[in-house]
């Protein structure tokens, strides 16, 4: 995924333990105490190491907020950098998964829309898809809030994401679908605002394959007009293929964006869901 995704994102490599002065190399660490408020304490030595890392933390943030990230891959089951699931320890030394890494707790409390993701979890090529989509909306949304922001921009920008968003959550959509018919409620930066913390919201519930095939057939249908009796069948055929898990998700988007392109059906064609991450990373070749 490095190597791939590198062409496209500059990596910014971080390790809260080595650049907070902890050493290296470096006793082992793990969390003790309440998980709301766990300290960072040295297994051997019982040394408390819970202040140097939140003063290295909240310096970091702050240089962080300059940044532009448009996502982040933390380390599983690291004490500072888990996003769940870390081993909690109690003073008996008892110890349970229901901990938070101290950087990615504080990471995520800062910059709550920023797309995040344990690294281990990106081996299933549907949570892969998911977070490498995520990202890539992300920065379009970041791009956007930087523009010059009118009412337009953002009922332009929701059309074009309609099928992505359906894909994911139609509860979502039809929310943010509300916000936009009222958009002349709202300054424009308040507006762009409170679409992007929902927008990023629907994007974080999985799009399944029932999803997927609902959406093609909603692109399918409105390019009805416009196909030959052969085509639909052969769409039909891709579909069904589909929808039993004989053919990943390129397959049948591939053939709709076909049709599209060839029929010069400009609505569709505008649609993010069609291409909304580079051909060469090849996510949708496997879900």
């Amino acid at each position: 995924m490095t190597d791939v995704f590198g062409r496209y994102v500059e990596w910014v490599p971080i390790c809260p333990e080595v650049e907070a002065g902890l050493g290296t190399p470096r006793e082992a660490m793990r969390l003790v105490g309440d998980a709301s408020q766990p300290k960072l304490i040295t297994i051997t030595t019982e040394r408390d190491m819970t202040k140097p890392l939140a003063m290295f933390t909240e310096r970091k943030l702050d240089t962080l907020e300059t940044a532009d990230l448009s996502g982040y891959v933390f380390k599983k089951d690291s004490p500072s950098c888990g996003v769940e699931r870390v081993w909690m320890f109690n003073r008996h030394g008892m110890s349970v998964r229901d901990g938070v890494g101290l950087f990615a707790r504080a990471f995520m409390e800062r910059f709550p829309l920023v797309p995040i993701e344990d690294e281990a979890r990106l081996c299933d090529p549907v949570i892969l898809d998911n977070f490498i989509e995520r990202v890539f909306f992300y920065h379009r949304w970041q791009t956007l809030a930087r523009g010059p922001l009118t009412r337009k921009v953002v009922v332009e920008f929701h059309t074009m994401h309609k099928y992505i968003l359906l894909a994911h959550s139609r509860q979502h959509y039809q929310q943010l679908g509300r916000l936009v018919t009222r958009a002349d409620r709202y300054r424009p930066k308040v507006l762009i605002k409170r679409y992007g913390a929902l927008f990023m919201k629907a994007l974080t519930v999985t799009a399944t394959r029932h999803k997927h095939m609902n959406v093609l057939q909603h692109v399918i249908r409105h390019m009805k007009d416009q196909l030959e009796p052969s085509e639909r069948a052969e769409l039909d055929s891709v579909m069904e293929d589909y929808r039993a898990g004989m053919v990943p998700l390129v397959v049948p988007v591939t053939l709709v964006k076909h049709y599209v392109v060839r029929n010069r059906i400009d609505y569709l064609r505008d649609q993010i869901y069609l291409n909304p991450h580079p051909k060469e990373m090849k996510l949708r070749n496997s879900i």
